[in-house]
């Protein structure tokens, strides 16, 4: 009997059954941009549409096509600053948070 489970449905069962599990994925992806790892950070929030919105739900709110919301979360995707900003409002706007950034002085 295996014990593996595709980590899609894993995060899709986590979200549904905690929804700050959600608003923390956004919270990471956010930081993970600032951070200059945005690979990471499409990942997380593709796996975070797919939990929440679904990609033909988030077409309709940011008016753009779902395949290149796709393409945009893909790994290799390229996402300009303007459909980041309208992912992202998507995706504040369906969880209910807001995001807020804060300089952290480093030593």
């Amino acid at each position: 009997m295996a014990l593996t489970q595709n980590i899609n449905q894993t995060v899709v069962e986590r979200v549904e059954r905690d929804p700050a599990f959600a608003k923390a994925l956004l919270d990471e992806a956010a930081t993970l941009f600032l951070h200059d790892e945005p690979e990471t950070a499409r990942l997380i929030l593709r796996d975070l549409v797919n939990a929440t919105l679904g990609f033909e739900q988030l077409a309709a709110l940011t008016d753009k096509p779902s395949k290149s919301l796709h393409r945009m979360l893909s790994p290799k995707g390229n996402p300009s600053m303007d459909n980041l900003a309208a992912i992202f409002g998507a995706m504040r706007t369906n969880l209910k948070v807001e995001l807020e950034v804060r300089a952290v002085e480093t030593a």
